[in-house]
C-alpha cells in the first residue's frame, strides 16, 4: 500500500497532467484561476457601510430608479436607511455578487391606503399648483396633487410606489 506522501505526490502529478491537457498546447502553465462571481471574501453584515449598484423595475418591466447613471449608492446595513426588503436582500451578499430580488409591498413602501388621500382648502397652498405636482409640508410629509378646484385640493400622501412589488438587480461593490 502506497504511503500517504506517495498518494499526495501522485494526485499532484495527476492534477498537473490534467492542467497540461486542459491548456491544449503542452505548456504546463494553467490559466489563472479567478474567484467565481460573488465569491469575494467580504460578506455584507449589519452595521457595515455597503456600496452597491442597483436597478429597480416594476412588474411591467419599466425602470423606476437606477444608480448606474449616478454612481454607487452607499448605506449602513441594518440601520433602516432603506426599505426592509432591500436591506434583507443585501445582507449576506458577497462583494462582487449580483442578484435579482422581488420585494412585495409589505417589505417595500406598504400597501396604498385611502386614509392618505384627503382634501385641503385651496387657500392653504400656493397659487402655482397643478395636478401631478409633488408638495412637501413643513414637517417633511410629501403628497401628490390629484385634483384642484376653486375651493379644495385633493392630495395623495401614499408613497408613489406604495402597493407595488419592486424588483431590484443589486450588485455589492464593497462592505466595510
Amino acid at each position: 500500500m502506497p504511503s500517504r506522501l506517495f498518494r499526495s505526490a501522485f494526485v499532484s502529478l495527476t492534477m498537473i497532467a490534467l492542467l497540461v491537457a486542459a491548456c491544449g498546447n503542452g505548456d504546463p502553465v494553467a490559466p489563472p484561476l479567478t474567484p467565481a462571481e460573488g465569491q469575494g471574501d467580504a460578506v455584507a453584515d449589519d452595521g457595515e457601510t455597503v456600496q452597491i449598484h442597483y436597478t429597480g423595475t416594476l412588474d411591467d418591466g419599466s425602470v423606476f430608479d437606477s444608480s448606474r447613471e449616478r454612481g454607487p449608492f452607499s448605506f449602513v446595513l441594518g440601520a433602516q436607511d432603506v426599505i426592509a426588503g432591500f436591506d434583507a436582500a443585501v445582507r449576506g451578499m458577497r462583494v462582487g455578487e449580483t442578484k435579482t430580488v422581488r420585494i412585495e409591498p409589505a417589505q417595500a413602501y406598504g400597501e396604498r391606503t385611502d386614509d392618505l388621500v384627503f382634501n385641503v382648502p385651496r387657500d392653504q397652498l400656493g397659487s402655482e399648483i397643478s395636478v401631478g405636482d409633488a408638495i412637501q409640508s413643513d414637517s417633511g410629509a410629501q403628497a401628490t396633487i390629484l385634483a384642484v378646484s376653486e375651493e379644495t385640493v385633493s392630495l395623495d400622501a401614499n408613497h408613489p410606489l406604495a402597493g407595488l412589488a419592486l424588483t431590484f438587480e443589486i450588485e455589492l461593490l464593497s462592505a466595510s
